[in-house]
């Protein structure tokens, strides 16, 4: 099912397995932090939940405003991904799973 309701967290065109996905994963981890990737030709806009631990899920979003939204209305501290990167403990918990 797809949300039409404008201004709110949901978003047009988002869909709702996208939306219960990051809200189980924001709820069932801590010290969750939100990274905002900017849409390419080739993709679209993305955001990045990263766990206190590294844990990580990615998902496309309709826009660069609504993961915005998202984060705020979730009380997720915020970050564009091209301008500050992505934390260290996110390469350590790729690194463990890899070697684990």
């Amino acid at each position: 099912m797809r949300s039409r309701r404008a201004g709110s967290a949901r978003g047009a065109g988002m869909e709702s397995a996208t939306i219960a996905h990051l809200k189980e994963f924001i709820t069932t981890r801590r010290g969750v932090e939100a990274f905002i990737e900017q849409p390419t030709t080739m993709t679209r806009a993305t955001v990045l939940l990263i766990a206190h631990d590294g844990e990580w899920t990615r998902r496309s979003v309709s826009s660069v405003d609504w993961a915005r939204r998202f984060a705020a209305s979730h009380r997720l501290p915020a970050y564009d991904a091209g301008v500050v990167g992505y934390p260290q403990r996110m390469r350590d918990y790729n690194a463990r799973r890899r070697s684990g």
